[in-house]
């Protein structure tokens, strides 16, 4: 393989000691809703009994808060998975807080309340929420974002960060620094700890889409315009790896220090030198019809990649139909490096730009194909149909399909999965006349049936638009809307 220059730089870092504030708790305000449309019921279905799934544990990141709660695909691995429960469809309980911002990327500090980013058309606000009542306890404004030409497919600028081993948010920002934002000391606010600039290890018109940490602690971070780079946290001493092709998605990182990066051209393992300078372990092209399909946010694969088991990272790639690709990820492998390349979908209609679920070796993957943002929606087109789980031979050498579900239709929200009670939890959108009704819905993980369906909302504000389903500690699912943030706990 060619090498892959890298240049190194010295990264303006500045510790800080700024108090951010709060005013006390504010009470949460209802996202409104359009009016119910006729013949789309509340709740579908019956509650589930808990039939739990055993999956090997990812190792827990030394510098990641605790499992699963740390960053929009719950651990280093990105495996969309809860230990814990989630809602089984006992009598539903709904609420909502207004934000009139996204809050997609959901965290849980040491006392298990909610911390968020909240997105809003230019500026994003960290926020902690109390996880019952959805009060806002605390607001930290963050630099604008440099806006694109879709607002609402761009998730530079808050859209990814994660919650460190110190309960510190360490989130890239509008203007190209890293903030790294821990708590007051009462925990009733928020204060700057550091700050790291990185506007000379990047292009001015580019933009920091994800950072996560290392195994061995440096922050690294990868850019729309195709910079992997990693930031000493002691000194901020940043080195740079530029791959020259576009990353639109966040990536994943294991014990043995490699980090997972897909572009639109190729999946790679990234590697630390002694010397902390990123560089290229392997790429592997994968089959791109070059195109961006209704349902992506580039012409590429849609997927940060899944680390599976110890063994194994998968994607899809953008295909026509899609593929689920999984490749062996160690550094050297003996034959070929991947492993399978398994179709889902119908051909003119599979997309997905959601990471996939991986459960021990099943993978369950969402169809996203014709969703072109928000205001599609309301003109009453309806997204292609489609949740498959595709599993990993036991042998490692192969995979296959296991079920397909072809009824439910998930425009762009992230599944999840509870290996508790064994649902996976996708939102689903179903039109009836002029209306939008949006529903928490959960299917059996054995054999892709749908268990039950609560609508938590309809019309506009109550679009998912790319966040995803989040369990809390408590079993309690919460979904980033357009408005702000939505609760489905049962009831009593």
């Amino acid at each position: 393989m060619p090498s892959v220059p890298s240049s190194a730089l010295r990264g303006a870092v500045t510790t800080m000691a700024i108090v951010v504030v709060s005013a006390g708790a504010a009470a949460a305000t209802p996202i409104p809703g359009d009016p119910l449309p006729p013949g789309t019921p509340e709740y579908v279905g019956a509650p589930a009994t808990p039939n739990p799934v055993d999956a090997p544990a990812p190792p827990q990141h030394p510098f990641l808060a605790p499992d699963p709660g740390n960053n929009i695909h719950n651990d280093a691995y990105m495996t969309d998975t809860y230990p814990g429960p989630g809602p089984l469809g006992v009598r539903p309980e709904v609420s909502s807080t207004l934000q009139v911002a996204e809050c997609a990327s959901l965290t849980f500090d040491r006392r298990d309340r909610i911390e968020t980013v909240c997105v809003g058309a230019t500026t994003p606000h960290l926020k902690l929420f109390d996880p019952e009542t959805l009060e806002e306890i605390a607001s930290y404004r963050l630099p604008n974002r440099r806006l694109g030409l879709n607002v609402f497919s761009d998730f530079s600028g808050g859209g990814y960060f994660y919650l460190d081993h110190e309960d510190r948010a360490v989130i890239p920002t509008g203007d190209n620094h890293i903030q790294v934002v821990g708590q007051t000391a009462d925990g009733a606010g928020f204060e700057l700890a550091r700050d790291h600039d990185l506007t000379g290890a990047m292009a001015g018109d580019d933009k920091i889409v994800s950072a996560l940490p290392a195994w061995t602690g440096e922050i690294v971070f990868v850019t729309e315009q195709g910079v992997v780079g990693a930031i000493d946290r002691d000194t901020g001493r940043t080195e740079t790896l530029p791959l020259g092709e576009t990353i639109t998605n966040s990536f994943a990182v294991d014990e043995t220090g490699g980090g997972y990066i897909v572009t639109t051209k190729a999946m790679y393992r990234i590697d630390l030198s002694d010397a902390g300078v990123p560089e290229v372990t392997w790429r592997e092209e994968y089959p791109n019809v070059g195109t961006t399909k209704p349902g992506q946010t580039s012409p590429g694969s849609g997927t940060t990649p899944t680390l599976v088991n110890d063994e194994w990272v998968a994607i899809t790639d953008n295909a026509d139909p899609m593929n689920v690709v999984v490749y062996r990820r160690g550094s050297d492998v003996a034959g070929e490096r991947e492993v399978c390349r398994v179709p889902v979908f119908e051909k003119g209609a599979s997309a997905t730009d959601n990471s996939l679920i991986a459960a021990d070796r099943a993978l369950v993957v969402t169809n996203n194909h014709g969703y072109q943002g928000p205001a599609q929606t309301l003109a009453g087109s309806i997204t292609a149909p489609g949740v498959d789980r595709v599993d990993i031979d036991a042998d490692g050498n192969g995979c296959r399909v296991v079920w397909q579900n072809r009824t439910e239709r998930s425009p762009s929200a992230v599944p999840k999965m509870s290996l508790a009670n064994g649902l996976v939890y996708v939102v689903t959108r179903e039109r009836n006349g002029p209306g939008d009704s949006w529903y928490l819905t959960a299917l059996d993980f054995r054999t892709g049936e749908p268990v039950f369906k609560q609508r938590y909302g309809t019309g506009f504000g109550y679009n998912v638009n790319y966040a995803p389903i989040s369990l809390g500690p408590d079993g309690t699912a919460y979904v980033g809307v357009l408005g702000g943030l939505v609760r489905i706990a049962d009831g009593p």
